[in-house]
């Protein structure tokens, strides 16, 4: 079986981490083995997790550290998750360099976009457009607006759709995508939704949350079902 490791996020009570288990038993479906990983700045233990999972999940959670993008921190920017920053951005590039599958969803989507060097919106009411309301916490799981899905891209080969209904939780979103990267979906708004990586294996990253729609909308688990299909598993 395939072990996928999932990147928690910091409980707000100190000395614990948590997890959406939408996204393990969106894992368990396509037929893996979600593990949750610690949270560690010991890169010799990051680099053995590298080397004994077969694919990387980075979840959602706090805003990314403007300083990973090269800005300074305005007041529309949210909390953020230093400790998780250091983690996430090792092991991102680590995996990146290893041609490891990644599925990089919300904050993991914006991980992976300044780990390419890409830039983002600390928030998107107030540097891009109110046109489209794109943080809807209040209904996690339903399909809020809509994704143009790029023809040629990954994203619709793996959904056979142009176009995707998805959920919305986010107030920042990614400005300019990163080296390497491509663009495989936008709101209606035209703000960038979706990014991958050609020549990678396996480098799908998104802004919505498929996990929490995977047990209803067939596009949605179809993406766990692509990315667990693509790793490799280990003997």
């Amino acid at each position: 079986m395939k072990m996928i490791g999932v990147t928690p996020a910091l409980s707000d009570t100190p000395g614990r981490l948590i997890i959406n288990e939408d996204y393990l038993q969106a894992v368990i479906r396509a037929g893996g083995l979600p593990v949750v990983l610690p949270l560690t700045d010991d890169e010799a233990q990051m680099e053995e997790i590298l080397q004994r999972i077969d694919g990387l999940l980075l979840s959602g959670g706090a805003d990314v550290g403007p300083e990973y993008y090269g800005e300074e921190t305005l007041p529309c920017c949210g909390e953020t998750s230093p400790r998780r920053d250091q983690m996430e951005f090792f092991l991102c590039k680590k995996a990146l360099e290893m041609d490891l599958p990644i599925l990089a969803i919300c904050r993991g989507h914006q991980v992976l976009n300044c780990a390419l060097g890409g830039t983002l919106y600390q928030d998107i009411a107030t540097q891009y457009s109110e046109e489209l309301k794109h943080p809807r916490y209040e209904v996690p799981r339903d399909q809020v607006h809509e994704v143009v899905v790029e023809k040629d891209t990954k994203l619709h080969q793996i959904t056979g759709l142009s176009s995707l209904k998805v959920n919305s939780r986010h107030h920042q979103a990614v400005k300019e995508a990163g080296q390497g990267a491509i663009v495989s979906a936008r709101a209606t708004d035209g703000l960038i939704e979706g990014i991958e990586v050609p020549g990678k294996k396996f480098v799908v990253s998104i802004q919505w949350h498929p996990e929490s729609l995977s047990d209803y909308a067939p596009d949605a688990q179809a993406l766990f079902n692509a990315f667990v299909s693509a790793c490799g598993g280990k003997q």
